[in-house]
């Protein structure tokens, strides 16, 4: 299994506050291939919560978060099938 910090690409949303982080991701992995892993760059501590809550509740696999600083690096892997319903 690879590391889950080898993303596959990486969306900056630093500097947006929640939902908007979360509404960018939900763009950005419709648009990745199944099993693709997204690093979601964030200064929003809320994203904490809320993207573990958005991953639930889509099928996507979130992955863990790193820190670094203020900002958080947080990784989901698309799911695809059944699993992923956004």
């Amino acid at each position: 299994m690879r590391d889950a910090t080898q993303a596959d690409d990486v969306l900056d949303t630093v500097g947006l506050y929640c939902p908007v982080p979360i509404i960018k991701t939900a763009e950005r992995i419709r648009k990745m291939e199944t099993g693709r892993i997204l690093k979601v760059v964030s200064d929003d501590r809320v994203i904490l919560i809320d993207m573990p809550a958005w991953c639930r509740s889509t099928g996507h696999e979130y992955l863990g978060h790193t820190q670094q600083g203020a900002e958080y690096g947080l990784f989901v892997r698309k799911a695809g099938g059944k699993g992923a319903t956004r």
